[in-house]
């Protein structure tokens, strides 16, 4: 279900999530996983893909209010460096 479509949620492996992004690589993944753990929020990633379909993942947060957009445009989101998250960085990774 979705607010708008920068603001989904639904149960990832039975929690309620705010979905941040759906059919990504395991690079992006990655870098979402790390990039919002450090940011205190809880993730949860499931896979998708079997035999000869490539594997994607959904990544979600446990906060189901979270927004991607509102939180890059908001400057909520800092990376390791302790810089604002921009959307090239978020774009770029």
């Amino acid at each position: 279900m979705a607010i708008n479509k920068n603001h989904e949620f639904e149960e990832l492996n039975g929690v309620k999530c705010g979905i941040v992004e759906r059919g990504v690589s395991e690079q992006r993944m990655q870098y979402l996983r790390d990039l919002l753990e450090f940011n205190k929020y809880e993730v949860i990633v499931v896979s998708k893909g079997e035999g000869d379909v490539p594997i994607t993942y959904t990544v979600g947060v446990t906060d189901y209010t979270f927004n991607p957009m509102n939180a890059v445009f908001g400057r909520v989101l800092k990376n390791r460096r302790g810089e604002v998250v921009g959307i090239e960085e978020w774009r770029s990774n």
